[in-house]
């Protein structure tokens, strides 16, 4: 597996470049399409918005590595879809993306399986590529983890 690193002008860190498959998951469209453009800004290229969970979850199948999801949606709320996106494929990295500065809003995203929780305010899109550079780094850490295992399981 060959690893493109590009540099991020605001916060100052790394990202790989190209490596994962995302879902923005919003029924503004305004701020899907804002989301979309700061990925892309970075060089991503596999990104798919969706205005709504439903059509979210109808689409699991492609395999999106991250979803950066709104918790205030109509028909579905972000809970909802994140509950239904663990059930099906718990490996999927779910980025809760809120309105409201709330503890207990982010406390419950946690608790039903999200990542992180991003507040859509003036650093939003800082916060999301920073996330990102978490994901990055934790799976690269499961990847090396694994090959050790597969090494130790080797020599039995």
């Amino acid at each position: 597996m060959v690893w493109l690193w590009h540099s991020v002008k605001k916060p100052n860190f790394f990202i790989m470049e190209n490596q994962f498959k995302f879902f923005i998951v919003d029924d503004d469209v305004f701020c899907s399409r804002f989301y979309e453009q700061n990925l892309r800004n970075q060089r991503f290229t596999d990104v798919t918005c969706y205005a709504n969970g439903i059509d979210c979850l109808n689409n699991l199948h492609l395999n999106p590595d991250i979803i950066f999801l709104d918790h205030n949606m109509e028909e579905l709320s972000g809970f909802e879809v994140l509950k239904k996106i663990k059930r099906v494929n718990p490996n999927i990295y779910v980025v809760m993306v809120s309105g409201q500065d709330n503890i207990k809003t982010a406390v419950d995203a946690l608790k039903y399986g999200a990542f992180d929780y991003v507040i859509k305010d003036q650093q939003v899109n800082d916060n999301m590529l920073k996330i990102i550079g978490k994901i990055a780094k934790v799976k690269e850490a499961l990847t090396q983890n694994s090959n050790i295992i597969k090494r130790i399981f080797s020599l039995f």
